[in-house]
């Protein structure tokens, strides 16, 4: 795989290689011809202004470009961090709703104690990855036999969904809902599917379940709470729910296919850093914007020796040619990533 990536990015370099031995020959020969031929020096003199003419429409071209990409670019993203802030407050809102269930007692007796005492520090996180062997806590856990019906597991859950982090441990008194979550431990819930316990618990296999967990014991009006925060998060999805098994399983299916994978989506739009396409087309700006225009000019103003000009003709044509060149194989390497 090494090999096949090292392999590619050798490839890549080639129109770089052949474009700097370009420019080297060209500069090469224009000075010998300058040298032999006592007018040729004269001939790139004359050609200097369309030069500068030439190169200053194809940088005003780049420039406008980069400048209409820019703004689309900033409508985008300001676009993406709205929708972010939006799916951001829905899953605290979220998190009230499993706090509240969390801390109430719906749990068999001495589940928590269990889980917060025995095995104090341990994460959800932890006991899905515990053949990777980096918590000796969690196959402790595995190979234990539980008296709480399997319910630890969605506890242990819901204690994760609690965590602003994939390395906290605890869960404080009051949950923290931070402006923007940490991509850390926004991976970690989607990739364990933080949140769907509550579809299979309350769902799928709720006959098996239902003994081991009340939901009247659940305060009335932490009953109520929850039915308004979920309306909070979508109206219409759970306008005609009750608080039993099916809104809790609706609400877990809801949040594991709707608002996590978004959360994840426009968290990575909004962290990512301006195209390859801009920067690149911003080099060659500053090429020909630097060989095209301002050293010819200097040459002009200040009588330069010809040598200036001629590293600039040689230059521009280089640069020219490995557009040319690399474009479309930059393209599409850019369309494929």
């Amino acid at each position: 795989m090494r090999s096949k990536s090292f392999t590619k990015d050798l490839f890549s370099l080639i129109p770089l290689l052949f474009s700097g031995l370009l420019c080297i020959a060209l500069i090469f020969l224009l000075w010998q011809k300058v040298s032999t031929t006592p007018t040729f020096a004269e001939i790139l003199s004359n050609l200097t202004t369309i030069f500068i003419g030439i190169s200053g429409f194809l940088s005003a071209i780049l420039m406008v470009y980069m400048a209409f990409a820019a703004m689309n670019l900033k409508k985008a993203r300001s676009n993406v961090i709205d929708n972010l802030g939006k799916v951001t407050q829905k899953m605290h809102t979220f998190r009230s709703i499993v706090d509240l269930l969390f801390r109430s007692k719906i749990w068999l007796p001495g589940l928590k104690e269990y889980i917060d005492d025995e095995f104090a520090g341990l994460t959800f996180f932890e006991v899905k990855e515990f053949y990777k062997g980096k918590s000796k806590l969690a196959i402790e856990f595995l190979q234990e036999n539980h008296n709480y019906a399997d319910t630890e597991n969605l506890y242990l859950e819901m204690k994760s969904l609690l965590l602003t982090g994939p390395r906290e441990k605890s869960v404080p008194e009051d949950i923290v809902f931070p402006k923007m979550y940490s991509k850390d431990i926004v991976e970690k819930w989607l990739e364990h599917k933080c949140g769907s316990g509550l579809w299979y618990y309350f769902g799928y296999k709720y006959a098996v379940f239902k003994e081991a967990l009340d939901l009247n014991a659940v305060f009335e009006r932490h009953q109520d709470k929850i039915m308004a925060l979920a309306n909070t998060i979508d109206s219409e999805a759970f306008e005609d729910s009750s608080f039993n098994e099916v809104f809790l399983s609706k609400l877990g299916e809801y949040m594991t296919k709707e608002v996590l994978p978004k959360l994840y989506q426009f968290q990575d739009s909004s962290g990512k850093q301006t195209p390859a396409l801009i920067r690149y087309l911003y080099v060659v700006f500053l090429l020909l914007t630097l060989f095209g225009v301002l050293v010819p000019l200097l040459f002009m103003l200040f009588s330069l020796s010809i040598l200036s000009l001629i590293i600039s003709y040689s230059f521009v044509i280089s640069v020219i040619f490995f557009i040319s060149i690399s474009f479309y194989q930059f393209l599409s390497r850019e369309i494929s990533s």
